[in-house]
């Protein structure tokens, strides 16, 4: 008796690999708007009026799961506009959001929120005596912040935010409760059509695993790369 049964997973095979094209555009997407959302709350901190605002988003993100995040946008978000604005002012907006918008939002949201905390050690751990030395040259703040700071900061900061896109790559899965038809949602598909469970896991689960290495496999070239232009 085979453990994999390979004849009648194989046909499903095409459908489950369909996944892989939203699986990556939801990890782009909330890397990039993660990145830049991320960039804001770093210099949002450096703001005494805004300091206190970026500190509690940062922590309600990072302290409360994804999950429960996705659901708030998806499900309660709406909801609670339509009591406050429909019910409270006798109008009849729609507020529900797509399912992937609401995926993008949540899941840029939530990255922004560890890619802030990324930089902002990054920026901290810059050596002083270069700030010190281009200030003593007559370089004006804005430069050495762009030119010294931030570019220090991305270089020794790139091995964590590629951290960050392969464990978006992951925590995608979560996506498929609202239906979204990444790799996750077509297992659990495939699994209501066939009554397989364990095959079409186990090929999402060497999907993931291969898209993963490859992200780390590529960041290693580049950090080399890095590394190089550095020295």
């Amino acid at each position: 008796m085979s453990i994999f049964n390979y004849e009648k997973i194989k046909e499903w095979i095409p459908y489950l690999l369909e996944g892989v094209g939203i699986t990556l555009i939801i990890a782009l997407v909330a890397a990039v708007f993660g990145l830049i959302i991320g960039i804001i709350l770093v210099l949002m901190s450096k703001k005494r009026g805004f300091k206190l605002i970026a500190s509690i988003f940062i922590d309600l993100f990072r302290g409360t799961p994804l999950l429960l995040q996705l659901s708030i946008v998806y499900f309660a978000l709406p909801q609670l506009l339509s009591n406050i604005i429909n019910n409270g002012l006798s109008n009849n907006y729609d507020f529900s959001i797509p399912a992937l918008i609401a995926v993008f939002i949540t899941f840029s949201l939530n990255s922004g929120a560890y890619i802030s905390e990324i930089i902002r050690s990054e920026i901290n751990s810059v050596d002083k005596n270069e700030v010190e030395a281009a200030t003593s040259l007559g370089v004006s703040k804005f430069h050495i912040y762009k030119d010294i700071i931030i570019k220090i900061a991305f270089k020794n900061s790139f091995p964590a935010l590629i951290n960050e896109l392969a464990t978006l790559v992951k925590e995608s899965s979560i996506a498929s409760i609202i239906g979204i038809a990444d790799l996750m949602r077509r297992s659990t598909i495939v699994s209501s059509q066939t009554f397989m469970y364990f095959e079409p896991l186990i090929v999402v689960g060497i999907v993931y695993y291969i898209i993963v290495k490859i992200i780390t496999m590529i960041s290693k070239r580049i950090e080399v790369k890095l590394l190089y232009d550095k020295g």
